[in-house]
């Protein structure tokens, strides 16, 4: 199977999501590469035609099953991986969202090999993405400001 996404011509377009439901964060582990065992949030690439907030939405629906609203972007992060020759073979531009839950539980698939909902201080002793807890930080904070 051809990975279009290894050895781009071009970084990919992402969104993900900082999804809060009373009071706590949902994070889900990656059960593939490049992030194969870490928790970060669900989210996914931007397809054509897409508005963020739709692929936001699709991306966390198909990715957990959930329904959600997001809100506000809380950040960006870049990832870019090498490989042992120094060449380009994965690149994202990631947008997240702070979102509110709205309805559903998650459900694991492939790409996901265990979620959970944690308290906001949790994250630090969790192994993630770089950069998780500052983005889930502007979440909470981009959430209390249009409350």
């Amino acid at each position: 199977m051809n990975d279009a996404r290894r050895y781009p011509d071009r970084p990919f377009l992402a969104a993900s999501a900082a999804i809060v439901r009373d009071g706590k964060v949902l994070v889900v582990r990656r059960a593939q590469p490049p992030a194969g065992g870490l928790f970060s949030l669900p989210g996914g690439v931007v397809e054509i035609g897409e508005t963020l907030h739709e692929a936001v939405a699709r991306e966390v629906r198909e990715e957990t099953s959930l329904t959600i609203e997001p809100i506000a972007l809380a950040g960006f992060r870049e990832t870019i991986v090498r490989d042992q020759q120094n060449r380009v073979e994965r690149h994202f531009v990631i947008l997240p969202f702070a979102a509110r839950w709205i309805a559903g539980e998650p459900v694991l698939n492939e790409e996901l090999s265990e979620w959970r909902w944690v308290e906001q201080d949790e994250i630090a002793s969790l192994p993630t993405t770089p950069g998780l807890a500052a983005i889930v930080a502007a979440a909470f904070e981009r959430l209390a400001a249009v409350n």
